[in-house]
């Protein structure tokens, strides 16, 4: 329905309220879902605020004393219920109300259905995969510490961190960890700190309670904002048995504030003990090291060349004289051996010469030409012939 108004012809307020009031009369009766908050009762009536479990959104509503006594268990603050109930819409006041006719609180076992379903969506996602998850830092400079105000939790960390490492620092958190505000509280300490680059890890933290106590770090908004932080963030909600969905998307779980705060800081007193080993270690290799080289050394310092370089030389000059000698012995055998052999062939060559038959009285008879006349028939009458002895030749004409 919408109504035809303009500056000159406006509706008056009553006749707004009167269409809003008819407009939600229609909408009957509905089943909604909240958590209990503000819970009073005076009189005959009981009026309480239903809180949307996610987003900051809420409503008052009224019941009668039965009504709220008829459930069981009966509802108290923080409590999830799903009621059935009537939206009213008062004119005079322009006010909105539910009016309850029928309150339910929301059973363990429908709570848990219901985590185990979204855990199933979130898995699906990837949102738990161990490939997302990152390491801590050795030693962070700065923590971020979401947790309640006041709490045992908060000084179960401090006090641990600090014990192990003094000169850790942290900014603390202080959110809700319970009831309607918890989830919109700790998703801002979370943004608030993943900015801050100081903050090298983030711890969000709380002590123990009831599934219900826990829903809040189990809400999808909250896994998301866990999942998509840039900073490392760690878990420690509750106990062992406890695990709200936050412990699978955080990057590191703790089964207790405690075991938070030994997970992140590391231990002063075990880093040096570690410090001290590995430098006796590390001196006792080296130390190994340097008796074996020095070993080594010692072992080559005492071979005769290195003790006694001058003895190595002088027996080398002792086998270069012997040598030398050597040489110059065969040197002078080979030549005289030589020298024999060749007086032997000289010796030869002058009992074979043709000047020693000529010195012994002969003569030798050459034509002109030079041939040797070897028989007296070869010559002829006339023939000049040259006769060679011993000391020198003359020139004579053959005859008859």
């Amino acid at each position: 329905m919408t109504a035809k108004t303009s500056p000159e012809a406006p509706l008056p307020i009553r006749s707004v309220l009167q269409m809003v009031a008819q407009w939600i009369g229609k909408l009957g009766t509905i089943w909604v879902e909240g958590q209990i908050t503000e819970l009073t009762a005076r009189g005959g009536t009981v009026f309480l605020t239903l809180r949307d479990p996610v987003a900051n959104v809420s409503a008052r509503v009224t019941c009668t004393r039965n009504v709220y006594e008829a459930s069981v268990p009966r509802p108290v603050d923080g409590a999830r219920v799903v009621m059935h109930v009537k939206p009213d819409f008062w004119v005079n006041k322009g006010s909105f109300s539910f009016t309850a006719t029928e309150i339910r609180p929301v059973g363990i076992g429908e709570l848990l259905a219901r985590l185990e379903r979204l855990r199933h969506v979130l898995a699906g996602e990837g949102l738990f995969n161990v490939d997302r998850k990152r390491r801590l830092p050795f030693l962070p400079s700065t923590i971020g510490l979401i947790c309640g105000r006041d709490s045992a939790a908060e000084r179960d960390v401090l006090e641990n961190a600090r014990r192990r490492w003094p000169a850790v620092r942290f900014k603390v958190e202080a959110v809700a960890v319970q009831g309607p505000y918890a989830v919109g509280e700790v998703t801002d300490a979370l943004s608030r700190l993943d900015a801050d680059r100081e903050v090298d890890v983030i711890i969000v933290t709380r002590g123990g309670g009831s599934l219900e106590d826990l829903l809040p770090f189990s809400d999808e908004s909250l896994v998301r904002a866990v999942a998509a932080c840039r900073t490392p963030v760690v878990s420690a909600i509750g106990h062992e048995q406890d695990s709200p969905l936050l412990d699978l998307v955080a990057d590191v779980r703790a089964s207790t504030p405690t075991d938070a705060a030994k997970k992140v800081v590391p231990d002063v007193g075990e880093q040096l003990t570690l410090v001290r080993q590995l430098r006796d270690r590390g001196r006792r290799v080296v130390g190994g090291w340097v008796e074996r080289e020095l070993s080594w050394l010692g072992s080559v310092r005492s071979r005769p060349s290195l003790a006694d370089p001058v003895r190595e030389l002088d027996r080398r000059a002792e086998q270069v004289d012997a040598l030398r000698e050597r040489s110059r012995r065969s040197l002078t055998s080979s030549l005289d051996r030589s020298a024999d052999s060749l007086e032997h062939l000289r010796a030869r060559l002058v009992a074979l010469s043709p000047a020693a038959t000529l010195e012994r009285g002969y003569a030798i008879a050459q034509r002109a030409s030079g041939e040797v006349v070897r028989l007296a028939g070869d010559v002829k009458p006339g023939d000049e012939l040259t006769i060679r002895f011993s000391d020198d030749r003359v020139t004579v004409t053959a005859q008859e």
